[in-house]
């Protein structure tokens, strides 16, 4: 039997481009460490974090 987890459990990451945070997902469960973006519209802008006034 799978156990449940919470979202809240999940690790999170900080989005390079918009900077806000996001959680694991199942689909990225064998590449996690190089995920750096929550989703295909900031993957496609790229912008960098300076440019956005986000700091590191």
């Amino acid at each position: 039997m799978v156990k449940i987890r919470k979202k809240s459990d999940l690790p999170q990451k900080i989005c390079t481009t918009c900077g806000r945070p996001y959680a694991w997902r199942k689909k990225w469960a064998r590449d996690w460490e190089q995920v750096r973006y929550c989703s295909d519209a900031c993957r496609s802008s790229k912008a960098r974090p300076k440019d956005l006034g986000i700091a590191p």
